[in-house]
């Protein structure tokens, strides 16, 4: 009997100096559970890293044919998964504002017609979103219009100037879109002379609206 329990405590200790056992086996006793159950015990293993372990995987640089069978995504190549990016269109947007505007053409009206002489402002934001592969456009925009024209008054040939502003509008709101006239000082102009020119005049509010319309669909389409 003693020489039973003694060749187990050899053995016991033989697995502690190898590291439970080279297997990475460890051993726990529950001293309660010995006191009320007769000595139960249960055992655990332990994983060791190995010097053999497979390496970590390594970043690799695409070819060009290998990008071109990659799954199409709206983001950039580097944004294959379309996770988040953001693009700034503001140069695009303020050219193709001022383009468009140009192409309107003169209006005639009862006693005159006008033209857009020149964008002189023309201010804001655009830009494009992706958020999980789906993409998202927006804007923000400020615009002034130069306005020359020519008018009968007290018939007479009158050439008239002036500005039309329209204040801030966004994407998708431009069927609120508003517009106020301002005439070049006239001192010989009548007020009632004034006011039927400026109401001409709004009626480029259309055709502008149209063009920003058609910006609209451009910047979604990009």
């Amino acid at each position: 009997m003693v020489v039973v329990v003694a060749a187990a405590a050899k053995e016991k200790e033989e697995r502690m100096e190898n590291g439970g056992g080279g297997g990475g086996e460890a051993e726990y006793n529950d001293n309660n559970n010995n006191k009320e159950k007769g000595g139960g015990s249960y055992r655990y293993w332990v994983r060791e890293a190995t010097a053999d372990a497979a390496p970590l995987p390594l970043p690799k640089k695409l070819s060009p044919q290998e990008l071109l069978s990659q799954p199409s995504s709206l983001g950039s190549a580097w944004n294959s998964a379309g996770t988040w990016e953001e693009k700034n269109l503001n140069n695009w947007a303020t050219q193709r504002i001022k383009e468009l505007l140009a192409s309107v053409g003169s209006l005639e009206f009862s006693a005159g017609k006008a033209e857009i002489a020149d964008v002189s402002r023309c201010s804001g934001d655009a830009f494009l979103v992706i958020v999980r592969n789906k993409k998202r456009v927006g804007y923000t925009y400020e615009l002034t219009l130069k306005i020359k024209g020519e008018w009968i008054v007290k018939e007479e040939k009158r050439v008239v100037k002036g500005n039309i502003d329209f204040p801030e509008f966004s994407f998708g709101e431009l069927d609120d879109l508003q517009m106020q006239v301002q005439l070049n000082e006239e001192k010989d102009l009548s007020q009632q002379d004034k006011q039927q020119i400026s109401q001409d005049l709004k009626l480029f509010l259309q055709p502008v609206r149209a063009k920003l319309l058609q910006f609209e669909q451009e910047l979604k389409d990009r």
